[in-house]
Order: C-alpha cells, then sequence, then structure tokens
C-alpha cells in the first residue's frame, strides 16, 4: 500500500513567509526553507524579526487569509486523493494552516504549534517531533506502508530521498542541480502522472 506525502508551501499553496513580506513590507521576511536549510535557525531569524517590528499572529492570519491555493492545487489533490491517501507533511504551524486546508478541502496535514502569549506575540514554536518530514515518512514505512514524497524545498530532502519514489516540484535550479536523480516537475498533471505510475 502506498501513501503519498506532500509538503505544503510552495507545492499546493504560495509561501506564507514570503505573502507576508509583502504586505509587512519586511523584505528580510521572504527567506525560506528554499534559501535556509536550517529550520530552527531560520524561525528564530523570523520571531526576532517580528519582535523588532512588534508583529503578531493576528498579523500573520489577517495575510494568511487572502491566501488561496496555487492555481491547480485543489484539483489535483482531489484527483490524487480519489486514486490513494494522501498526506500533507510541513513545517508550518496549526495556527497559520487551519484556514488553507479549508480552501484544500480538509486533506490532513502533520504540522507544528506555535506558542503565542495573550498579547498576540509569537514567543516560541514547538515542532511536532525531530525531523518531522523524514520521522514520519519512516514511521509510515514501519507500519506497512510504502511513501511517495513530493516537495520543493531542503527541508523535503530527507521524505524524498527516504521514499519509494520522490519527486521535486516547482523547486530551485540549485537543489535541482544538486539532486539531478531527483525527477522534477513543473506542472500539477507531470507529478499525478508520475505519482500515478508509481501506485500498484
Amino acid at each position: 500500500m502506498e501513501i503519498v506525502c506532500l509538503d505544503l508551501e510552495g507545492v499546493l499553496v504560495p509561501e506564507i513567509w514570503i505573502a507576508f513580506s509583502e504586505a509587512s513590507g519586511i523584505p528580510e521576511l521572504k527567506r525560506t526553507t528554499r534559501d535556509e536549510p536550517d529550520y530552527d535557525k531560520l524561525m528564530r531569524w523570523r520571531l526576532g524579526i517580528l519582535k523588532e517590528h512588534g508583529l503578531g499572529l493576528k498579523e500573520i492570519q489577517d495575510t494568511i487569509a487572502g491566501i488561496d491555493p496555487l492555481d491547480g492545487a485543489k484539483d489535483f489533490l482531489d484527483e490524487l486523493r480519489s486514486l490513494t491517501q494522501a498526506i500533507i507533511i510541513s513545517d508550518t504551524f496549526t495556527q497559520f494552516a487551519s484556514p488553507l486546508m479549508k480552501k484544500l478541502g480538509m486533506p490532513t496535514i502533520f504540522c507544528n504549534t506555535l506558542v503565542v502569549a495573550d498579547n498576540g506575540e509569537i514567543t516560541d514554536f514547538k515542532m511536532r517531533i525531530e525531523k518531522s518530514k523524514l520521522s514520519t515518512v519512516k514511521a509510515l514505512q514501519s507500519i506497512g506502508y510504502d511513501t511517495i514524497a513530493a516537495g520543493d524545498s531542503y527541508n523535503d530532502l530527507d521524505m524524498i530521498l527516504a521514499s519509494k519514489a520522490g519527486f521535486l516540484f516547482r523547486s530551485t535550479e540549485q537543489i535541482k542541480k544538486d539532486h539531478p536523480e531527483l525527477p522534477a516537475f513543473e506542472d500539477y498533471a507531470d507529478l499525478l502522472n508520475a505519482i500515478k505510475a508509481r501506485l500498484s
């Protein structure tokens, strides 16, 4: 039995931090896991910038409310879920992801949690598990699933490389160059066909 594991941002929805960077006028917040492989370092840096500018959860959620899935993402996910089980495994946070899941038809998502003070300041974050994407894929494999994974960033590579089949989707030129062994797609139809070819 197969289960498909998908990244969220950059694959199904726009990058939340890039959208917030544009909404807030803070260009530094455009930095994502496509640029910084160390997620803990990236998040602590982001929280420092938010604190410096007096921005909290509400301001980010206001931006997220205006974000829609990428063109074709919901149709892709609907067709994929009609063929097999799919889980979104993301390093985002429950407080960010919930409204986006409604727009995607409420797929299952495994993600993390923000620690938010009474005044709305984001003071910390709690990762669900260490190396969450790789750990989740290995846990699924341990209970009898073959995983098929797709993502676009450095933090997706572990789950992609550990899976029975793995694909890059709308990734960076650098990541594609570093991993020429991974099929790379730009179009949902091509990704769906590649996944279908690996289903039993």
